[in-house]
């Protein structure tokens, strides 16, 4: 750059000390005059050149950062958004309840956990018009605290702590969840299974083709129908009440405004955010 500079300073030089002096009437003296450039500009030219040159060869990264994804939508139920951010978080509770690791979770397993997500906030809606007794703190404490029974690792403190953080879920956020779960299955009860009728001949059949057949596969003694019957008669309650919600949500589904983009589902670490 020095040379380059030298070079601009004498050629400017040459080009001013080399003109006729005229009278200050000549038109040619006042053309040359207009080319004269003060000496202390001279300096400034070529530092000039150098810093635009310098600023059009900085790296793309450094003139202009490319946007970092933070949250995406995912879904969309009835104006509601759901983004990639609840589905990470949606995948580590299952995980949890079902004790499996989360790479584990194939890519039509985590698209189910979105299709459930899709499920709960229509159903949530309808709380807002249902009648039903919502979870107390208590009856959710209560079910978390059976639930750690499942886990010998979560028998301390320190090992359920060690459990949530492994998963990446929070007590707090485990406490909204289960709550959630308790007034769904609540909704659900005082929606659907009033309309369930399950009369005796259907607990008579089940027994003879479902229930004995089992108890002679396990080479268990037989029970007389009426010491299960009450037993069977809710089983076929909730495997009715099961049908109906699907049912029912297929409908929610077709009257809503649902939206569930194509896309490749989350990654199986929740901290990193799919771009």
């Amino acid at each position: 750059m020095k040379r380059f500079r030298y070079k601009s300073i004498a050629a400017v030089s040459d080009r001013v000390s080399v003109q006729p002096r005229r009278t200050p009437g000549n038109t040619r003296e006042r053309q040359f005059t207009s080319l004269r450039t003060p000496s202390c500009l001279l300096w400034f030219i070529p530092i000039a050149l150098l810093t635009i040159s310098t600023l059009l060869f900085l790296p793309v990264t450094a003139r202009a950062a490319a946007p970092e994804v933070i949250d995406r939508i995912v879904a969309t139920v009835n104006g509601r958004v759901i983004l990639q951010s609840d589905w990470d978080e949606a995948l580590c509770y299952e995980a949890l309840v079902n004790n499996r690791a989360l790479d584990q979770f194939t890519d039509d397993d985590r698209r189910a956990v979105l299709d459930r997500l899709v499920d709960q906030e229509l159903l949530r809606e309808q709380m807002k018009s249902a009648d039903f007794r919502h979870a107390t703190d208590a009856e959710v404490q209560a079910r978390i605290t059976e639930a750690r029974k499942q886990y010998p690792e979560a028998a301390s403190d320190e090992g359920w702590h060690a459990l949530l953080a492994s998963h990446h879920i929070g007590e707090k956020d485990l406490f909204a969840r289960v709550r959630q779960q308790i007034d769904l299955m609540r909704l659900v009860d005082a929606r659907l299974r009033p309309t369930v009728q399950i009369d005796s001949k259907s607990i008579e059949a089940y027994y003879r083709d479902q229930f004995v057949p089992k108890l002679k596969e396990s080479g268990a003694p037989e029970v007389p129908l009426a010491d299960v019957s009450a037993q069977i008669r809710e089983l076929l309650t909730e495997q009715k009440v099961s049908e109906m919600l699907v049912s029912w949500l297929q409908t929610l589904r077709s009257e809503g405004d649902v939206h569930v983009p194509s896309m490749s589902p989350p990654s199986s670490d929740p901290g990193v955010q799919s771009p």
